[in-house]
């Protein structure tokens, strides 16, 4: 292989890349999107495919990226490129790059809006808000029984959605809690990998963790534990269709970081002696608990005080505010839920942040400030423009999270697998029985499964929501049309 010009700066200690990859990894993806995404599939069903998922298909490709990222020692784009060079491939594999790098930037646009939406939340719990719905409703029951003695009482779920469509709907404050939040990110990005993103994650991880810890014990004291396990740990398979596992890898996925070169980008900063392998496992396992200790953070209370498990993204914004206000010290507990939530989008949207940033610095003449800026700016004008049309997030989120993420964790295996050659690949991943055991499935087992799920669970997705009425010879497998 040809030599390769590498990236002058690195993750300072092997701490210091577990909390870095950590944090990128776990972010709304645990916090906002398993639990809703697991209400809206059934619970356990759903998280044992996502379990299978993380451990047949997240973690191979995570691998192949760690791998990618540190043999070329550049960003995504720059890096797929030269080691195609470097192997004499075809240098159309480049697009590769671009489309997971697309896809961290996608995914990007919406998650600070959604981070937006968290910061603007915290005041709110610790103001008091959240424990004035119960009299805000007895208020508006009233006031309408005065016109109609039938009226219907007026809940503290109507009281709760009708505070989230006020909060999103306030643009101006809105606007600002997207500032703020881009420039918390470019601010630290532009310090670099050490001073920025690496002390960040030292610092925001450990903090995380505490908080995570002390409100899940908090929730299951206080909430319904039981009903909670037993909605994330039995399961009913008659619920699963080809679509659950589509959601399932997307999750798995978008939860872990890959397919969007993110950990590409983090593979170039990590040093020769880290464990490839074992630090990919520690990542992806410290990831899945997070997400399924969150979901106990969340449903003991969603089941102990009648919130809608299936709620969809309100889950976070509208049903757990609706619990936060009839349990003793919810002020107190949601403001601290709703920090520790904006943790970890942090730690997660400046990894997102890197994939751009690490490319533009590449380039002649752009300085990180330079490039971080420039990011920040673009997101800030796209995150304004969802400010103002909340329904393209659900859009964003299907098309990045079910198709692209998917597609490019299919390319990077492929890439990694048959492209480049195993003597590549094992100067980085080692030799032996994970080598063996990494190779089969990123050759074997990821590329044909995932994309045999992609396109059956995208037209089981776009039938069950009337976008597309199937032949009949797939209605057999996917169920009937809309109209059937």
């Amino acid at each position: 292989m040809a030599t390769i010009g590498r990236k002058t700066d690195t993750l300072g200690s092997k701490f210091g890349f577990i909390m870095a990859a950590v944090g990128s990894s776990v972010g709304l993806g645990n916090f906002w999107r398993f639990p809703f995404t697991a209400g809206e599939n059934g619970g356990a069903a759903f998280t044992i495919i996502y379990l299978a998922c993380v451990i047949l298909f997240g973690l191979p490709v995570l691998m192949a990226e760690y791998a990618i990222g540190r043999k070329s020692g550049q960003s995504a784009i720059s890096g797929v490129e030269t080691l195609a060079a470097a192997e004499g491939k075809n240098s159309n594999w480049v697009a590769m790059g671009w489309i997971g790098s697309l896809a961290a930037f996608f995914i990007l646009t919406f998650y600070v809006v959604i981070s937006g939406w968290i910061l603007a939340f915290i005041p709110q719990a610790f103001g008091g808000v959240f424990g004035g719905f119960a009299d805000e409703a007895a208020r508006l029951t009233a006031e309408a029984r005065t016109l109609d003695p039938n009226a219907e009482e007026v809940t503290i779920g109507a009281v709760s959605g009708a505070n989230f469509d006020s909060t999103i709907g306030n643009t101006g404050g809105m606007l600002f809690a997207l500032f703020a939040f881009v420039a918390v990110n470019v601010f630290i990005v532009s310090r670099g990998v050490k001073g920025g993103i690496e002390r960040a994650a030292t610092i925001l991880m450990p903090a995380f963790f505490v908080l995570l810890i002390g409100i899940v014990i908090f929730a299951l004291v206080v909430g319904d534990g039981a009903q909670a396990a037993s909605f994330l740990l039995s399961p009913d398979f008659s619920k699963v269709g080809f679509g659950t596992f589509l959601a399932a890898i997307g999750q798995a996925f978008f939860s872990i970081g890959v397919g969007s070169c993110l950990m590409m980008t983090y593979g170039s900063y990590l040093s020769a002696d880290t464990s490839i392998p074992r630090s990919s496992v520690i990542i992806a396992g410290a990831d899945t608990f997070v997400a399924i200790i969150a979901g106990f953070a969340i449903f003991p209370l969603v089941f102990a005080f009648g919130a809608d498990v299936a709620a969809g993204p309100g889950l976070f914004f509208v049903s757990l505010p609706m619990a936060f206000a009839q349990m003793p010290f919810g002020d107190l507990i949601g403001g601290a839920f709703f920090t520790l939530a904006l943790f970890a989008a942090l730690t997660s949207s400046i990894s997102l942040m890197e994939v751009g940033v690490s490319w533009l610095e590449e380039r002649q003449g752009v300085t990180r400030f330079g490039a971080s800026v420039g990011v920040g700016f673009v997101l800030f004008m796209i995150g304004a423009g969802y400010i103002y049309s909340t329904s393209y997030i659900d859009f964003a989120d299907f098309v990045t999270g079910q198709l692209m993420l998917p597609l490019g964790g299919i390319l990077v295996c492929f890439f990694a697998g048959r492209v480049l050659s195993r003597k590549t690949m094992e100067s980085e991943i080692g030799t032996g029985q994970v080598m063996a055991m990494w190779s089969f499935a990123c050759r074997n087992i990821v590329p044909p499964v995932v994309a045999f799920i992609l396109v059956f669970g995208t037209l089981d997705t776009a039938q069950n929501n009337g976008w597309i009425d199937l032949p009949a010879a797939l209605t057999g497998l996917l169920g009937p049309n809309a109209a059937g």
